[in-house]
């Protein structure tokens, strides 16, 4: 067998990383028994929270009225065991070197979380029905609502965003971005799941979208690709740090339409019934009823190069 010299290299990089200095702003440091986060198991979630939502698109297709309930009552009581196992794993994440709250007192709360988020289903699936149908009907190459479930990923990005904001809203830390942020690497959307986003919600194409955490979006809204809810410069404290979980992106009200590339920027508001050209940079407060859209092209005639 051939033997090989250990190289200093190496043991000079070990020592190096193994330096607390080096380490100390990026190691998680865990209490002993305490669950972490699952990226599988909630992927787990949101395809089972799929199924439920849209019964007979995903997972078991053969769905009957003489057996749906059987189908959906399995799921569901899946879901809620896995989210109870989840949402214990966010609580313990977030209150991580904390040893003075007892671990039954955090399983009991990741259980009252788990069952009002079961609760929401119904309305859940509600809201989808009507991001279903926006889509549908607001794309004339949609052949049908099955395509649209199926096909869109807006959908399958709404649907993410839908499952951690109502997460989010019953005080889950951690776990809900973790679902947004499974979407964003799947269709290229991007949905903080604190925004604020009314039924009816539609984004055509969709690649590179992206709506802030303290966006506020109303009813009937449609988005093209490349659009930008966003922030403008964030203020600074005394100390020069960032100050967070102040309003600091857009408003935008109902029946707006915002095409493709356009810029939404700062704590401004968007009437209602407006529509934003593709391509604008928009950072002031839009009237209901406008139409904001770039100068049009002036068009130059030259001949032999003059001009050029």
């Amino acid at each position: 067998m051939t033997s090989y010299k250990y190289p200093k290299e190496l043991k000079k990089a070990i020592d190096e990383l193994a330096n607390e200095s080096s380490y100390q702003s990026v190691c998680h440091r865990h209490l002993h028994n305490q669950p972490m986060p699952s990226t599988q198991q909630l992927k787990e979630i949101v395809d089972l929270l799929r199924e439920i939502i849209f019964p007979g698109y995903f997972g078991h297709s053969e769905v009957r009225c003489e057996s749906i309930h059987y189908y959906l009552g399995v799921n569901t009581e899946r879901v809620f065991h896995l989210l109870v196992d989840q949402i214990h794993a966010g609580l313990c994440f977030s209150c991580s070197g904390d040893e003075s709250i007892p671990s039954m007192e955090i399983r009991n709360q990741a259980f009252d979380m788990a069952t009002r988020f079961v609760a929401c289903l119904p309305e859940l699936r509600r809201k989808l029905s009507t991001d279903v149908e926006a889509a549908f009907l607001g794309d004339p190459a949609a052949q049908s609502r099955g395509e649209v479930i199926f096909c869109y990923p807006a959908i399958r990005a709404i649907t993410n965003y839908r499952i951690a904001h109502a997460l989010l809203t019953l005080g889950v830390p951690l776990i809900p971005r973790m679902i947004s942020e499974m979407a964003h690497s799947e269709t290229g959307i991007d949905i903080h799941p604190n925004a604020q986003i009314g039924e009816s919600f539609t984004i055509d194409h969709g690649t590179g979208v992206v709506i802030g955490a303290t966006s506020i979006i109303g009813k009937n809204v449609k988005l093209f690709q490349g659009v930008t809810l966003g922030a403008k410069s964030f203020p600074l404290d005394e100390n020069g740090n960032p100050i967070k979980g102040i309003p600091r992106h857009p408003i935008v009200q109902d029946d707006v339409i915002i095409y493709a590339q356009a810029t939404i920027l700062g704590r401004i508001t968007v009437g209602a019934g407006s529509t934003i050209g593709g391509n604008v940079w928009v950072t002031n407060n839009v009237p209901p009823g406008s139409k904001i859209v770039q100068f049009k092209p002036k068009e130059m005639l030259y001949s032999d190069g003059g001009g050029i």
